[in-house]
């Protein structure tokens, strides 16, 4: 019996989707894998949603374990984000070091299931008993984050690989990049039936012409006319290790790059100030609030390090209310279709798709967006 606890999409504890990895995984693993010789045990398991994750030990090596429904990632998927990982540690960034299997592969499938290792991350994971998109605690970490990002960009400027084999739990930019967002989307969803199963119980072409295309509008084809470029994509807090939990500690780790895709450089800073400086799951009765210090520290950080002109930065804020429009689809196209959980897809759909935009329009999110718009 699965007994596993996980974060739920409202800020509480839920029974996991996967069952947790134990015993019977680390056999099979054991042998393929250097790093698991020796007697194996597990440390910690991830509270994390989407897979079934553990930090184990092995003798005196640990690494971190990782398995993925097949239908959620093959090894060919997976294998994208390992070569995108392999790029920016070839350039000097700090990214998680994949480990190979001894036939050499870094994905293995067995039974349904899809594995990676990870060797254990240098620094403090200061975030990990959080919850996701909790907001960066201090201006110095948010400018450090900022910073980094900016790095990851220059190291990724010179990485070309095509788009994801995959839209589940990926943040591509494709609807947000399109003329006409309902006509692509219209066009999709032959290949994606999870997803035109639960559109088709939704007035959907309506919600996305009230709440997500007059911001989408306001881009002005601006977007379309960024170069396209590999980000991380999922720049949160709790995806970074640090060197301690001193205000000014560095990063250590940067690791999770399961959302990676390419997209663009204002793709990806916007969805790390809209991960980092919105309490989106705060239970405060106003509502999520806006942290645009935080906001203004990311993006200061960033610049330090890779110069943005002030369009860029006036097409950044307008980026913002719609950056999560693709990934949240992929959400519903999850829950709906893999987990056949339509109460999931409901949330993902009414409160992150529509409410996300919908929060943009409130004093706190226009509040924010003239922030950034001044900050150019």
């Amino acid at each position: 019996m699965n007994d596993h606890r996980v974060q739920g999409l409202d800020n509480d504890e839920v029974a996991a989707d996967w069952p947790a990895i134990g015993d019977a995984a680390l056999a099979w693993l054991r042998g393929r894998y250097a790093a698991l010789d020796g007697d194996c045990r597990v440390l910690w398991h991830s509270p994390r949603p989407f897979s079934a994750a553990a930090l184990v030990e092995c003798g005196s090596q640990r690494c971190f374990v990782k398995r993925h429904g097949v239908r959620v990632r093959t090894p060919g998927v997976l294998e994208e984000e390992h070569r995108f990982i392999a790029h920016l540690a070839g350039a000097g960034l700090p990214v998680v070091q994949v480990l190979h299997a001894h036939d050499g592969a870094t994905a293995l499938e067995h039974d349904g299931w899809t594995y990676e290792l990870h060797a254990e991350g240098d620094g403090q994971d200061l975030y990990r008993d959080l919850p996701s998109w909790t907001p960066l605690a201090n201006l110095a970490q948010a400018h450090a984050a900022g910073a980094m990002l900016g790095r990851l960009h220059h190291a990724s400027a010179s990485y070309h690989a095509p788009q994801r084999g995959t839209h589940l739990l990926v943040a591509r930019d494709d609807l947000i990049r399109a003329a006409d967002p309902v006509d692509a989307l219209r066009r999709d969803l032959a290949t994606r039936p999870g997803l035109a199963a639960y559109l088709s119980r939704q007035h959907w072409e309506q919600d996305l012409q009230r709440a997500v295309l007059p911001w989408h509008d306001a881009l002005a084809g601006r977007l379309q006319a960024e170069p396209v470029l590999w980000g991380h994509n999922d720049w949160h807090a709790s995806n970074l290790l640090w060197t301690g939990q001193d205000p000014h500690a560095t990063i250590g780790t940067i690791f999770d790059f399961g959302l990676a895709s390419p997209a663009s450089a204002l793709f990806d800073l916007a969805t790390a100030i809209e991960r980092n400086a919105i309490a989106w799951l705060a239970t405060d009765p106003g509502g999520p609030a806006a942290h645009p210090d935080i906001a203004l520290a990311l993006l200061a950080g960033y610049r330090q390090e890779r110069a943005l002109s002030a369009a860029q930065v006036h097409l950044l804020a307008d980026l913002l209310p719609v950056v999560h429009l693709d990934f949240a689809l992929s959400e519903v196209e999850y829950f709906q279709g893999v987990t056949g959980s339509s109460a999931n897809a409901d949330v993902a759909y009414h409160t992150f798709l529509l409410g996300h935009a919908d929060w943009f329009g409130t004093a706190p999110g226009r509040a924010l967006l003239d922030t950034l718009h001044a900050a150019a």
